[in-house]
């Protein structure tokens, strides 16, 4: 038995993306689910955009000209980057169905050999996602040879990945960063109400209770509370939308003027240095937009395109409209505190909206936290993250996970944050720097995948990174800026998480190359007797490793130290391949280690970094029916695949897959007679009745020869026996000689990470009482 909890079938997904097949009501309905998913966060900026622009920087004087150079820069920040930049270009680039800065990186590591991870595999590229874009590897001229120098040099593969990984920094960064501001700035109307002297002191820790209240929610899982997000940010969206229009038709029908690029340039000439710092605070009206490519996988383009289109975008321009409508007509307000989004609405209506304020800043609160489980997930799949405890809160969407350890986590640095500053000006000029990384990221990545993906030429990757980059590096330069006014909170954030990234990165490469370099040779395997001591007992031996080929070392410390191993060896691999799913019918890859009569296997379960675990019931069961299929339905050469020491690997699906394969029943003696009538299948029976019995029913044809026959008795005879597991316990050191910064980072920064990480996902649910650890010292 693997698992004790029933978790989601992840026999379930078909592999190939249902949207493009679906009818328009379907993607339409998407598109109203994607509301409260995806735009969540980007939907509350109008609380606090204006707010931070005109925090200190610049003033709003009688002349309207810093209100109309705001808007006018919020106007074309919007259609530039989320209208023009995400729905038209980056929304293409998704990875099977599946978008955000990871998927960016595995898509380039699919159409040129650029990634680090250590046990890839020919056979890999064999699998059906590889091939699933529909275009030709067919690079030329100075495509050709950017994808020959990156996959010549070391250095440029790790600057790609760092890359990658800061990105993804950021984007937990932005976890931490986008709960405190939406709900601080959310409550933050309760200052109209009250003195300034006041205020302060009620609105932190009504902000504290709602963050605390709100992260304790996350492990009931997002399906729970779901149906109640679109909702909340469709009214949300008609509400600022409404008060727009208002204030534009009360106040000053004449702001849409002011949406003319010129605007800009008189605020910039007038404002100068001020104006140009103030453009962290405009930065703020595309936080969330990341999230449009992010959260792809559980949409489809169609339906992210249409909500942004039709709804967020004309919505949120109107409300940005109607605030500087409003703020065009009151230059004399009390204190600059009073210039925020509460101000411009209706006395009569400031309560009611209150409440959808802060509703609207929960969902887009729970939208980054739960890209943030995502992200965290798919970095742990590819060895880039220490192993964490992983919940999947839905049995029917695949995507929906909570972690504990980063939930807890994430609130208490969001508490400290919002207890810290107290004040929307400093965590604003935090979540600045946070988003505009990510997005400069992403249009790095981008312009890769434009020239080694897309096969487009080098030009139109320079005029997409020069466009959009300087865009984004004008932004990035004016939060930058503001480093020491909170701007460092990213920052410093992103480095924590980059160093336990990489400190855990290069210790699992170094210890997955010490298991290359000490391998056992198949012949020192093969050379073991009964002379020498070495006995064979009932049963089947599972020996987990990291080894794609070859012997592990793991395996001949524990024949030298208990000369005994089982009548059937099993050395399997679970490893993860740079696709967000591998299908269910290409699951395994089984082979024979050394001659037939000696019962050795080599078995590797491949799984996306989207994909969950088989760690259930089942897996043994398909572990030991895809062994057995391998046997009775040896492939012809042309279909099996090479690898090191001679190996040949046959691709197996899943018993549910393999609807014309072999099949495995458990059962008891004494229900036998029940199972008796079997006319269309044939089965192999044991000579002897254990209390436990299993029997292999077979299809008719093709024929089973003798030896088959006898192999798969013995295959079923040793399932009867039991199964023990066998697991390394390797205790990881560096070698003498080894650089002061390698000892430090081995011995204590991997070697404390690897002590305070959860162990595999399998070897948590395995019986106790048949699980073997094997301790090793691994000199690196």
């Amino acid at each position: 038995m693997f698992l004790r909890r029933p978790v989601m079938d992840i026999e379930d997904w078909n592999g190939v993306n249902p949207i493009k097949k679906e009818s328009w009501r379907t993607v339409l309905i998407l598109a109203y689910q994607s509301l409260g998913v995806v735009y969540g966060d980007l939907s509350t900026s109008p609380l606090y955009v204006y707010k931070s622009t005109f925090a200190e920087d610049i003033q709003h004087s009688e002349s309207n000209e810093e209100i109309y150079g705001v808007l006018s820069f919020v106007f074309w920040t919007l259609t530039l980057i989320p209208l023009l930049k995400y729905v038209f270009v980056v929304l293409r680039a998704d990875d099977n169905g599946e978008g955000g800065t990871f998927a960016l990186y595995s898509l380039l590591c699919r159409h040129a050999r650029v990634s680090t991870l250590p046990n890839n595999q020919l056979a890999d590229e064999e699998l059906s996602e590889y091939k699933n874009d529909g275009i030709v590897s067919s690079n030329k001229g100075l495509g050709l040879s950017l994808r020959s120098t990156l996959e010549k040099h070391r250095v440029l593969q790790k600057i790609l990945l760092i890359l990658a990984l800061i990105g993804t920094c950021m984007v937990i960064g932005d976890g931490v960063l986008t709960p405190a501001i939406s709900v601080f700035s959310a409550v933050s109307g309760l200052e109209l109400s009250m003195s300034k002297e006041h205020h302060q002191y009620v609105e932190v820790p009504v902000a504290c209770i709602i963050l605390i209240f709100l992260f304790c929610l996350q492990h009931y899982g997002t399906h729970r509370v779901g149906f109640l997000f679109a909702p909340v940010v469709i009214t949300w969206l008609l509400c600022i939308s409404a008060i727009g229009v208002y204030n534009i038709f009360y106040w000053n029908p004449h702001v849409y003027q002011a949406l003319s690029p010129y605007y800009m340039y008189k605020f910039l000439k007038k404002t100068q240095r001020g104006g140009w710092m103030s453009l962290g605070g405009i930065l703020l009206c595309i936080t969330g937009s990341e999230a449009m490519f992010a959260d792809l996988g559980h949409f489809s383009q169609l339906s992210i395109k249409i909500a942004f289109t039709c709804v967020v975008y004309p919505s949120l321009i109107l409300a940005y409209m109607g605030q500087a409508a409003y703020l065009s007509k009151h230059h004399i307000i009390e204190t600059d505190y009073r210039i925020g989004f509460y101000v411009s609405v209706p006395e009569k209506i400031r309560w009611p909206v209150l409440a959808i304020a802060i509703l609207a800043a929960v969902v887009g609160s729970q939208a980054i936290i739960t890209g943030t489980f995502s992200i965290i997930k798919q970095c742990s799949a590819l060895g880039c993250f220490p192993r964490v405890k992983i919940i999947h809160t839905s049995s029917k969407i695949h995507g929906q996970i909570y972690i504990p350890e980063i939930n807890w986590t994430l609130m208490l640095l969001c508490l400290a944050v919002t207890i810290g500053f107290r004040d929307t000006k400093h965590i604003s000029n935090a979540s600045g720097l946070a988003v505009i990384t990510v997005m400069l990221v992403t249009t790095c990545l981008m312009s890769l995948v434009i020239i080694l993906c897309w096969h487009k030429s080098v030009f139109l990757a320079i005029c997409f990174i020069f466009f959009f980059g300087s865009v984004e590096a004008l932004y990035f330069s004016a939060s930058l800026i503001k480093f020491r006014e909170g701007a460092w909170v990213p920052v410093a954030l992103s480095l924590i998480f980059l160093i336990i990234m990489n400190v855990w990165h290069y210790g699992t490469l170094k210890k997955y190359e010490f298991d290359v370099q000490n391998k056992v040779s198949i012949d020192w395997l093969l050379s073991l007797s009964p002379n020498l001591g070495i006995k064979r007992v009932r049963g089947i031996g599972l020996i987990h490793t990291e080894l794609v080929s070859g012997i592990p070392a793991i395996f001949s410390h524990f024949v030298t130290n208990l000369p005994a191993f089982h009548q059937v060896l099993v050395f399997l691999c679970i490893k993860s391949v740079p696709v967000p799913h591998v299908r269910p019918e290409e699951r395994f890859l089984v082979g024979r280690i050394g001659p037939k009569e000696y019962r050795l296997y080599r078995c590797i379960a491949r799984y996306g970094y989207h994909d969950i675990h088989m760690d259930d019931v089942e897996f043994e069961k398909d572990l030991v029916c895809s062994i057995a299929e391998f046997i009775r339905s040896q492939k012809p050469e042309s279909d099996i695949k090479d690898l090191e020491d001679d190996e040949k690997m046959t691709v197996v699906g899943t018993a549910s897959t393999n609807l014309d394969g072999i099949r495995m029943c458990d059962y008891d003696y004494s229900d036998s007679s029940q199972m008796a009538g079997t006319s269309e299948l044939r089965e192999i029976m044991s000579p002897e009745i254990p209390r436990k019995r299993v029997r292999f029913l077979l299809p008719e044809s093709p024929q089973v020869d003798t030896s088959t026959r006898e192999e798969l008795q013995e295959l079923m005879e040793a399932r009867e026996a039991g199964m023990a597991f066998i697991l390394g316990h390797c205790y990881v050191r560096a070698k003498r000689g080894s650089s002061l910064m390698k000892r430090f980072v081995i011995n204590l920064g991997y070697d404390f990470l690897r002590r305070n990480s959860r162990g595999p996902t399998y070897a948590l649910s395995l019986p106790r009482a048949s699980t073997l650890e094997v301790g090793m010292i691994y000199h690196v």
